[in-house]
């Protein structure tokens, strides 16, 4: 086995694995080769906590090499934060490039417009478990009918706070925003070492539910054709709520502006937060962390009192690279990843919510930590375009630079918004 952990640096999100029968090959590579021994590259994301990741994917490369003679897998696990780099410069080089990648599920159609992801319909529709697969979790790996990956996990956010802060402070969990911002500046009086609610300018996806709480949009549109939607009356009221939570009565911005979603998770499993905005799959990092035995989880509340703020169906899928030169290796392990075992083995390592609905109502039943998360699912998520514009939105950190302009006061949250809602637009232009 030839595992090189290569541990770049720190991002989010996460990885796949499991069984499956090998795949017949179909021609639509750009390789002319589909070698059957040799050295199979993979690019996983590094997570918070990333060890118990590791060891379900050495499982599963164990599995696979002993499967497959002559076949070594060498792993190295990226930073999201700087993935648009790697996987462009991948797509311009095939030679540089992995034969299976992990990709989150916003990045599909650009990828594919790209022309870097494999078509994989034929072996997706022919592997039994597929069929279980959730509906949402299969529309994030199909783009134009066609599907490039196998669906790894799906993720949502919830509301992270500590137990024994509101018990000492005589605190109920909020039952809307407003409260939410309001219990958040309690906390900080009552307890100035700590941030109240701690909240990132750079923490996208922490962000939009405070958006989509108030009737706002990121775009309108179908069919590729989109117009930004996050300058409206509605999606600046969100935006307002937001950055109003940066403060030295809450989360300083000197300190939080330049925050992303692994920092303020980070920052809660230390022990420095009353309450945190995070995911199903930051569980393993707060366990891990001083607060553990010490918090609790509630869907995040939405502006009517017991109403549960939308919250973005992120997660990650796992893809073959059109540049393989070993197509049905690549796929094998690409199912291998993908699949139940692996998941499960996934969700009990890292705390990663299936995308097989037998699975995933398995482990609710399993664990009352997921039932948060499961009400949220439940209520209603969003999704980002299904643009390839959206990859180029993203990586120029459109949403992250209008927040943060707000919050250093550079721009009123009327002039950050039209210039974000400008970028977006020149983006879906440019993608056709």
């Amino acid at each position: 086995m030839k595992l090189s952990a290569r541990l770049v640096g720190l991002g989010a999100l996460a990885a796949l694995l499991a069984t499956a029968c090998a795949p017949q090959t179909s021609g639509n590579t750009s390789s002319d080769k589909d070698e059957k021994t040799g050295t199979l590259r993979v690019w996983l994301f590094q997570e918070v906590g990333n060890a118990p990741k590791e060891k379900v994917v050495d499982s599963v490369v164990a599995d696979f090499e002993k499967a497959h003679e002559g076949t070594e897998v060498d792993v190295e696990y990226i930073p999201i934060d700087t993935r648009a780099q790697r996987v462009k410069a991948a797509f311009n080089d095939p030679a540089s490039a992995p034969d299976v990648m992990e990709y989150g599920n916003t990045d599909t159609a650009g990828y594919v417009k790209d022309g870097g992801l494999l078509d994989v319909t034929e072996e997706f529709g022919d592997w039994g478990e597929a069929k279980d697969t959730d509906p949402t979790a299969k529309q994030s790996v199909t783009v134009d009918g066609k599907v490039y990956g196998a669906p790894f996990y799906v993720g949502v956010r919830a509301l992270y706070y500590r137990t024994d802060v509101f018990k000492e402070l005589g605190l109920s969990v909020p039952r809307t925003m407003a409260e939410l911002a309001s219990t958040a500046r309690e906390i900080r009086a009552a307890k100035p070492e700590l941030y109240g609610l701690v909240v990132g300018g750079a923490y996208t996806y922490g962000a939009m539910p405070f958006v989509w709480a108030n009737g706002g949009e990121l775009a309108s549109g179908e069919g590729g054709s989109y117009a930004s939607g996050i300058d409206s009356p509605q999606a600046r009221k969100g935006i307002k709520a937001y950055t109003s939570l940066f403060g030295d009565d809450n989360c300083p911005a000197a300190k939080c502006a330049g925050m992303g979603g692994n920092d303020t998770i980070s920052a809660f499993a230390a022990g420095k937060a009353g309450m945190a905005i995070g995911g199903d799959f930051s569980h393993t990092a707060v366990e891990a962390g001083k607060v553990k035995g010490k918090y609790a989880v509630a869907p995040l509340p939405g502006v009517k009192p017991g109403s549960i703020a939308p919250a973005f169906a992120g997660g990650n899928n796992i893809g073959v690279l059109k540049s393989t030169s070993h197509r049905t290796l690549a796929v094998d392990l690409m199912r291998r990843l993908a699949s139940k075992k692996t998941q499960t083995e996934l969700f009990d390592a890292m705390g990663f919510l299936p995308t097989f609905t037998d699975v995933r109502q398995q482990v609710a039943r399993e664990e009352p930590f997921v039932k948060p998360f499961v009400q949220t699912l439940s209520a209603g998520t969003r999704f980002v375009p299904a643009s390839p514009a959206w990859a180029q939105i993203d990586s120029q950190l459109v949403l992250p630079t209008m927040f943060q302009e707000v919050i250093s006061g550079k721009k009123d949250v009327a002039q950050a918004s039209e210039d974000a809602a400008k970028k977006m637009n020149t983006a879906f232009g440019s993608a056709g």
